[in-house]
This record gives C-alpha cells, structure tokens and sequence, in this order.
C-alpha cells in the first residue's frame, strides 16, 4: 500500500535522520490505524539503504500480550475502556530486544504471522543492524528513541484506507477499539520530534 506521499514523507524523514545520524540509532513512528505506520517504516528503511544503512523495522503489534485469536473476548471481558492502551503490550520484551540492538546482540523477537495469526519467534543478528525503526501505536512512547515521529491523521480519516486492507470496522466492538486507540495515540503527539500532517508533508514538531 506504498503510495507518493509515503515516498515523500519518507525521503523528508531519511534527510532529517542522516543529519542526526549517530550509531545504534532509533526512530519510532507512532499513528492510529490505518495512517500509514507500516508503509512509512518501510519506506525509510528501504531508503536508508542507498546511504549504506542497515535499518530494521520493528513492529510493536508483534508485542501483544494476549495472543491474537484470544484478543477480542480478552477485551469484551476486561471492558475496552479499561485495557486497550499501553498496557496490552510485553514492553519487557520489546525493552530486551532494543537492549539487544544497541549491544548489538543477537535476540528472540515474537512475529504474528498474518494468515495463521500464530506468534512465531524470528532471530534476529542485530551485529549487522545499524538502525532500528519502531513502528505502532504506541511507539513514540519507547524510551530511548533518538528520533519521534507522529502521524496526525485519525482512524476517522483513513476509514478509506482500512477499507482497502479489509480492516474496516464492521461493529460495534471495532468502532470502540479505534475510540480508545485514538485518545491514547493522540495523547503521545506532544511527545514528538516530527510531525506527519494530514497532508502528508513532515514538519518539525512545535
């Protein structure tokens, strides 16, 4: 789904990282569903290349505490409200596997496969990695990023986009997910070092 405006955000991002490039460096990018995130995390990798640069993606989604097929029942019973947020991620593994990095270790990572919806385990050689890209919900909130970026746009304005990656929402309990989500994204902005408008053009924070 790697459309212009990724590229170009992308290209935006690479620039401002090699002027601040330093070794064992971190980025994250956080936004609501459906604003980009993967595709952008991608794209920056990818590009970063060209300069000699091994970066990895890392995908928080990967991190959930409770397995994929158990998710939804797990949140009608503890109440939406309550527990989606920070708090459904295995942060003590996603901190484990940075401290991996920045050793530059090699470390155990969970991986969702998409079509099985299993957790795998992927090892990784982080030896040969000189960057990470943490891409997810949550995490700008990571601590020890070097580089923040936020995507502004809103669940409410990528409906078009989920639509095309059959993710929809089609109830009640998906509308109510993308609620909650959407006042915990919201509330990292504050926190970041670049801004990705609805306009997809990248902006220095504050």
């Amino acid at each position: 789904m790697i459309t212009e405006k990724h590229q170009k955000a992308g290209d935006a991002i690479i620039e401002h990282i090699l002027k601040n490039k330093k070794d064992k460096y971190m980025v994250g990018i956080s936004g609501e569903s459906g604003s980009g995130k993967t595709e952008l995390a991608h794209v920056v990798a990818k590009g970063l290349r060209k300069h000699g640069i091994m970066a990895k993606p890392l995908h928080i989604d990967n991190y959930y505490r409770i397995h994929p097929l158990e998710r939804t029942e797990w949140r009608k019973m503890h109440g939406i409200e309550k527990v989606v947020g920070y708090d459904e991620y295995d942060w003590e593994t996603i901190y484990k596997n940075l401290l991996d990095f920045k050793e530059g270790n090699a470390s155990a990572m969970p991986c969702i496969d998409l079509v099985t919806e299993q957790v795998d385990t992927l090892i990784t050689d982080f030896s040969k990695v000189d960057m990470l890209i943490v891409d997810g919900l949550y995490s700008i909130k990571t601590e020890g990023l070097d580089l923040r970026v936020f995507i502004e746009l809103t669940y409410h304005e990528t409906k078009k986009a989920q639509a095309v990656r059959g993710k929809e929402p089609q109830n009640e309990y998906r509308w109510a997910v993308l609620e909650q989500e959407h006042k915990m994204v919201q509330a990292l902005k504050e926190n970041a070092d670049l801004l990705v408008n609805k306009e997809y053009e990248v902006v220095v924070s504050g």
